[in-house]
């Protein structure tokens, strides 16, 4: 973020601007509803170690970073956590505060722990001192003007378009009056005096704060955090800035307001000016893991252990090669398609499936028929470098164009302010009536999207280099079946704001039908094909791809059939038939772990508008294999691994597997420790109670009528009413692959290689199909000595 300096104490303004950047990198981004996709909620703190960053956490925002104690204590009763995972734990933290033996460790879990409390603000302070709930106060009001300020179409109109967030507020906060009733006098004068500039205001604010350069970082991270889910949106407008080579100044703006705040409640009440002092010195003093942290810490690690031992013994090594298979289907790295890839291959030895992350290495950037508006299906890491649109005839077009504006208008007459009652009165029954026949599964189905193509084609070179690049980084440059199948994947889901969050994250929060299709058509076009020989592939002549949609909600599959089959369609006919009873085997399984449901109904939930838990998405996700499919073909992972197909020995300079942990690897980092988050602080990091949601402005939701934005997954998404549904664990990442080609790939990759250094992941090396070493912090490892490669 690029800041205009003041004239006044540069050295002081410098090092203050410093600290806001800082804590503002703290904060991570909040995707909006229309393309939601799981962020990692400690993005900010991969640099330090897991102990750290709960320290950190504790100050700054008062949550945990684990289970409670009483929940590994039931872990170690019932068996699965061990004396030896314990001791293993304790044996890998390199702290001077940690436990001197296991039966120290042990003891601790008769202690219940502390519940950490963050540094009080002066709104917190200053409540205490006047009995005025003014934290309460500063979140109904900012999040009043924040609601209209940052919406993306779902209000009629915006009270300040194309201002600054600061410059916005300000005009909006000195015509607020709801704090000088609450008895804060002056407020509005107070606003109206305060600099013209965030900057400007964040320098006085740390002046008549006594806030000093020490202090800044975590004392701003302290405000930020207070503003919650609207902290993270204006994160996210960072990001996307940055990703665009631009960037943007709207977070320090927030911080600007709230310190704006904080300066006016101790002006108002001085008696907590002494209180206020020493929280700023404890702001000022380093942040370091206390013994009971790194205890919890060493706890987590024992936890994670545990669930790795299981999971390598089942590994039992690489299954026997097969004949050409019939067919193969490539479906998303997703833990909800190892369910059904198993469910796929239990029904004959014909069968293979393959693993890839969704958007299927294609960058896309696509506009749907009947729009000019453009998704990104990618992943958020990456910027789209291809092109697609789904348009048909001009005239079509052009049709469709009117029906969506016909029917934008009449949202917004049933909407608005003079007209919602009127339209309520007028046809309320007959929207009652369309709501029973959604619940009774009458809708009618939407029709399939367009056939979707790239805007200006490719050329023949780029046609056959597009296909041997993604062909490669798939694994699949030889043995190809005479049918592929080509599967991304979307949820259906009714009356749900996160509906995008269901979707596939690899395709950025869309389905990942357009990626599918466009890979189809590209692999069978017979440009593509007549130049891969010169990428070092070549496809049977008789082997076609077909594109299709696996519905995680209700398991059925859409197979698009806007190719020439030619003498393929007995092999399509009885692919179908494989699919329909996967689909049967794959609900039976899921049902088991959903509320009330049973595999006949496993498909109306999806329909059920009060259906709070249409299905558990991610919920359970845990490792991270990246490996041919012989390794876990005859394991059943109980859908919580995310399965990467990977052939070492066929990637050439090991470029596959830097692709791999440099991009899905982290995209299930973020997935993995956003269920994290939301499981063991759910206040902090998770979406709260769906029951109370009301959608803002197409950003996210609000628990009843305003206040904070809630991120991170509902509660309902991660616990059943009774009990967690998600495990909180940390990713295992196992790889097949040389030991001393992911160590390079780690030293030449910061970012990654600190998210295993510093705990946030773990690293296990395969050989073979079975665990032969441990990542250790410092490209160190435990374990066999390494594979070596040829290439």
């Amino acid at each position: 973020m690029l800041l205009n300096q003041p004239q006044v104490a540069p050295a002081r303004y410098a090092a203050l601007i410093k600290a806001a950047e800082a804590a503002a990198r703290a904060i991570p981004p909040a995707f909006p509803l229309s393309a939601t996709v799981a962020v990692n909620p400690f993005l900010g703190q991969t640099g330090e170690d897991f102990a750290t960053a709960a320290a950190r956490l504790a100050r700054v925002a008062g949550v945990p970073l684990t289970r409670s104690r009483k929940d590994y204590a039931a872990k170690i009763a019932s068996g699965q956590i061990t004396d030896e995972d314990l001791s293993a734990a304790l044996a890998a933290s390199a702290s001077a505060l940690k436990p001197k033996d296991v039966a120290a460790l042990k003891a601790l879990l008769a202690t219940p722990e502390a519940a950490p409390t963050a540094l009080p603000t002066v709104a917190a302070l200053a409540a205490e001192a006047t009995g005025t709930d003014w934290p309460a106060l500063i979140e109904r009001c900012f999040g009043l003007w924040a609601a209209g300020h940052f919406d993306r179409g779902q209000a009629l109109w915006s009270p300040a378009p194309g201002r600054s967030a600061f410059s916005a507020w300000r005009d909006w906060a000195v015509h607020d009056l709801t704090p000088e009733i609450a008895g804060l006098k002056g407020f509005c004068a107070h606003v109206a005096d305060a600099p013209d500039t965030p900057e400007r205001a964040i320098l006085r604010a740390a002046d008549s704060l006594g806030i000093g350069e020490a202090a800044a970082e975590t004392l701003f991270h302290r405000l930020l955090s207070d503003l919650g889910g609207w902290a993270q949106h204006a994160r996210w407008l960072l990001w996307e800035a940055e990703l665009g080579e631009a960037t943007d100044t709207t977070i320090t703006d927030l911080l600007a307001i709230r310190l704006i705040f904080e300066e006016a409640l101790l002006a108002h009440v001085p008696a907590i000016a002494e209180r206020w002092g020493q929280v700023v010195g404890a702001h000022a003093v380093p942040v370091t893991a206390n013994a009971d942290q790194v205890a919890d810490a060493i706890l987590q690690e024992a936890a994670d252990r545990a669930h790795q031992r299981r999971l390598g013994a089942q590994l039992t090594g690489m299954a026997g090669a097969t004949a050409r298979p019939a067919v193969q289907a490539a479906f998303c790295i997703d833990v909800r398609s190892e369910v059904y890839r198993r469910a796929l291959e239990s029904l004959s030895p014909e069968i293979a499936t393959i693993g890839f992350a969704g958007f299927f290495g294609l960058p896309l950037a696509h506009r749907p028929h009947g729009t000019d508006e453009v998704a990104k299906h990618l992943p958020v890491l990456l910027k789209p470098a291809m092109f697609t649109c789904s348009h048909v005839s001009p005239e079509d077009e052009a049709t469709s164009r009117i029906g969506a504006r016909a029917t934008r208008a009449w949202g917004r007459f049933r909407q608005a302010a003079v007209s919602s009652f009127a339209f309520v009165e007028a046809s309320g029954p007959l929207y009652g009536a369309k709501l029973v026949k959604d619940a009774l599964g009458f809708a009618e189905a939407p029709k399939a999207n367009p056939r979707p193509r790239i805007d200006g084609g490719l050329t023949a070179e780029a046609k056959a280099a597009t296909g041997a690049a993604v062909l490669k980084a798939m694994s699949m440059t030889e043995g190809h079946a005479r049918l592929v199948l080509l599967f991304g994947h979307g949820a259906k889901v009714t009356n749900n704001p996160h509906e995008s969050a269901y979707h596939c994250g690899a395709c950025g929060g869309q389905t990942g039908e357009v990626s599918a299709r466009i890979l189809a058509d590209l692999l069978n076009d017979p440009e593509t094909r007549a130049g891969l020989p010169a990428h070092g592939i070549t496809l049977p002549e008789d082997t076609v791809f077909v594109a299709g949609l696996h519905e995680t909600t209700t398991d059925t599959i859409t197979l698009y059939r806007d190719m020439e089959l030619g003498g393929h369609v007995a092999d399509l006919v009885r692919a179908e038939a494989w699919l329909t009873e996967a689909t049967r085997i794959t609900r039976a399984e899921r049902a088991k772990r959903l509320p009330r449901a049973h595999a006949e109904t496993i498909a109306q939930r999806a329909l059920d508008w009060a259906e709070l838990r249409p299905e558990w998405g991610l919920a359970g996700c845990a490792a991270f294999i990246a490996a041919p499919r012989a390794v876990t073909a005859t394991t059943d992972l109980g859908g919580r691994a995310f399965l990467h197909s990977y052939d070492w020995q066929a990637d050439e300079g090991f470029a596959t597997l830097e692709l791999i942990l440099t991009a899905p690897v982290v995209v299930a980092s973020w997935i993995s420790l956003q269920y994290y988050g939301s499981s063991v602080a759910p206040d902090m990091f998770g979406g709260g109670n769906k029951l109370i949601h009301n959608v803002v402005g197409g950003l996210g939701v609000v628990q009843g009528n305003g206040g904070v934005l809630r991120t991170g997954l509902p509660w309902q998404a991660v616990h059943d009413g009774e009990k967690l549904a998600h495990e909180p664990l940390r990713l295992t990442v196992m790889i097949e692959a040389p030991q001393d080609a992911i160590t390079a790939i780690l030293d030449k990759h910061a970012g990654v290689r600190q998210l295993f250094d510093n705990g946030w992941l773990h690293l296990l090396r395969l050989e073979n199909g079975k665990v032969a070493g441990r990542y250790r912090p410092g490209l160190a490892w435990e374990g066999a000595a390494p594979l070596r490669s040829a290439a």
